[in-house]
């Protein structure tokens, strides 16, 4: 009952935030050199193939431009090959997919330039950036020491002393609301990664953590600043986590806003993104019956939210990976859907390394005429 009654919370929470604005929102509120707006597309045509009903590639061709080779620039290092920018969703424990998908983009030697995560998909891509490897994130998510520094006390004992942090209100003392401050679990993630990688500006590989603003109510793509904190922004979750103050912004999970941060992917000067979308999939037929059991309905509530916001997001996205995590709680705290979330990621993926590579040789045709230029 005390976890029914967390959702409930969240659920509210999550519903006020996000239907208070027009949806989908646009992007905005970004970092140095990402708060200009996203160039005009013109004369656009799309074909979209589908394999297993797990992922869908999206391939852009313009008639403003013949050019076949494009020469990319970032810190000074100059390449031939298209900038490939990975766009990593939230989800909760589904999100583990997230490694699966990285698993075999380094498998087949699929370079990838940057990456710009949501939530679970900052922290995943947090660690992966700053040099962490992806079997010592799988293993610090499978011995759950990942989920401890997350939750230090267990949900359903917070919510039991819940009148307790009212007490502080009687004297004066009015801090953001939230049951956990979220320190714990932001010097857990600088301890996970090199002493020289715990500043954004400092890993090799460009890097976005993406939150929602509470006070404009806009995403806004992390690229400055320390990388612990930057992830404990992004992965706020509202009423369980408090809100993380960054310069003039005071920032919650960015999956109310930007749950699939594809345009802050292309945000980052991408040729191609690659969008990981962990969204529960309403292409089966659900039964009547399934929503009697209690906390079901506001289950299903909070996807559809998340896939309502996370609409416009995917037409930002040259390839789409969706693995099928349909069966895992958002939440859950089992080890053995971490396993087959990550096992879904791999499948997934395995099924678009054909299309994702042809898409990379393929002469480059960008989405825009002027590339926006990657954050410093």
């Amino acid at each position: 009952m005390l976890n029914n009654f967390f959702v409930s919370r969240f659920l509210k929470t999550l519903a006020l935030l996000t239907f208070a604005q027009s949806l989908p929102l646009a992007a905005g509120a970004q970092t140095e050199n990402l708060n200009a707006p996203l160039p005009v597309v013109q004369n656009e045509t799309h074909t979209t193939n589908t394999s297993d009903s797990t992922s869908t590639t999206r391939t852009t061709t313009t008639t403003t431009t013949t050019t076949t080779t494009r020469t990319t620039q970032h810190s000074g290092v100059v390449t031939n090959h298209p900038r490939v920018i990975i766009a990593l969703g939230g989800g909760g424990t589904r999100g583990c997919a997230h490694i699966g998908v990285l698993r075999v983009l380094e498998k087949e030697g699929i370079k990838i330039d940057g990456i710009a995560g949501t939530s679970i998909g900052a922290i995943i891509g947090g660690l992966y950036a700053a040099g962490v490897s992806l079997d010592e994130i799988e293993e610090r998510i499978l011995n759950r020491s990942l989920l401890k520094s997350f939750q230090t006390v267990p949900i359903p004992v917070r919510v039991a002393v819940i009148p307790v942090f009212f007490i502080p209100h009687l004297f004066g003392y009015h801090p953001y609301d939230g049951l956990y401050k979220g320190n714990r679990f932001r010097n857990y993630l600088n301890d996970s990664v090199p002493e020289g990688n715990r500043e954004i500006e400092s890993l090799k590989m460009p890097f976005v953590a993406v939150a929602s603003n509470l006070l404009d109510a806009k995403p806004y793509a992390i690229g400055k600043g320390n990388l612990g904190r930057a992830i404990q922004a992004s992965s706020a979750i509202p009423v369980l986590r408090r809100p993380v103050v960054i310069d003039d912004k005071l920032l919650i999970d960015g999956g109310l806003q930007a749950n699939l941060p594809a345009k802050q992917a292309r945000a980052m000067g991408a040729d191609i993104v690659i969008a990981v979308n962990v969204d529960e999939q309403f292409n089966k037929d659900v039964s009547k019956k399934s929503f009697r059991k209690i906390g079901s309905v506001s289950h299903r509530v909070i996807n559809m939210i998340l896939a309502k916001v996370d609409e416009d997001q995917i037409n930002a996205a040259d390839i789409l990976i969706c693995p099928e995590v349909n069966n895992i709680q958002i939440l859950s705290s089992k080890s053995r859907d971490a396993r087959n979330a990550i096992a879904a990621g791999e499948k997934a993926t395995k099924a678009m390394v054909d299309q994702i590579k042809a898409r990379i040789s393929s002469p480059i045709k960008p989405k825009v005429a002027e590339q926006l230029s990657a954050p410093e």
